[in-house]
């Protein structure tokens, strides 16, 4: 959907989504086999190339980042090529990336001499290695998040709340007296509160809305294991009472132990809700059923 609708993105957003192009570009780096553009001679870093050009247009202030990620990029396509054993597409792409202008010209002599000793292993590639090339854009990376911290998913859920009256007070940024329990207990009901309000209203966000929330998504993602963990807590405490004090000090048994193995070959690793449905265990939860498993 951002890639169909890019010309409607405003324009303060599309480097946002140059930037998640380029990162999976350069994830796919080291596959020739994946392609992400229609001319099938085109591997990943080299399109990456092109999203990287869009990004510098976009500032000037790094510029001594930007020539050495440039660079890294233009030498690692070589590389992969050359690591495949496709030396004549090595020369090709070559040939794609660098020109013959004063500035080009030293990189391309000594890429084409390494070209035409065959020899992926050469002091130069191992120097500008594919690692360097991820660490430098996790560098720009953590200078972008710096310059666009947001509080969106706090604000978007607080807005929601005060608006339908659902207690706005316990949802406002200020400072309280509340342990570190309490504060990541509100954190977690923030966003529960944020994931429905956008479960409820996908359908009718914006293009603009879309674009930002495409970054946050991942946050929601992370905390959703955590949401799952609590509601189950909330069915275990209404199907089998609040007996947790009594439950936390009751000691596996031998025979316990052998129903969780058995559930465990049969349902998997993390399907604990199916295991001690199919189990015979004493007034026991899915989740100490996960922190057994842990311990043994």
């Amino acid at each position: 959907a951002l890639i169909n609708g890019l010309s409607k993105i405003p324009t303060h957003q599309k480097k946002t989504v140059y930037l998640c192009q380029l990162l999976i570009r350069t994830a796919k780096g080291k596959n020739l086999e994946c392609h992400f553009e229609n001319d099938q001679r085109i591997s990943p870093l080299e399109s990456a190339l092109s999203f990287w050009t869009l990004l510098e247009r976009e500032e000037m202030k790094l510029e001594k980042l930007h020539e050495d990620i440039r660079r890294l990029i233009q030498i690692q396509t070589v590389a992969v090529h050359m690591e495949n054993g496709y030396f004549k597409e090595a020369a090709e792409v070559l040939e794609r990336l660098l020109t013959d202008s004063e500035s080009d010209k030293p990189l391309r002599v000594k890429l084409a001499t390494v070209i035409k000793s065959k020899d992926p292993y050469v002091p130069l590639l191992q120097s500008f290695s594919y690692n360097l090339l991820i660490s430098k854009i996790k560098s720009y990376i953590e200078l972008y998040m710096k310059e666009n911290e947001t509080n969106f998913l706090i604000q978007a859920a607080t807005k929601q709340v005060e608006s339908k009256g659902l207690g706005a007070t316990a949802l406002q940024d200020e400072t309280v007296n509340v342990n570190e329990n309490d504060k990541r207990n509100l954190e977690t009901e923030q966003r529960f509160v944020l994931s429905i309000i956008l479960l409820r209203d996908m359908q009718k966000l914006t293009t603009s809305t879309f674009s930002k929330l495409f970054l946050w998504l991942l946050l929601l993602l992370f905390t959703s294991n955590s949401l799952a963990l609590s509601l189950n807590s909330l069915q275990n405490v209404e199907k089998h009472g609040d007996g947790d004090s009594c439950r936390r000090r009751q000691r596996w048994t031998y025979k316990e132990d052998l129903e969780l193995k058995s559930g465990i070959k049969e349902f998997g690793v993390g399907n604990w809700a199916k295991i001690l449905v199919h189990g015979d265990f004493n007034n026991r939860t899915s989740v100490m059923l996960k922190d057994r498993w842990r311990t043994l």
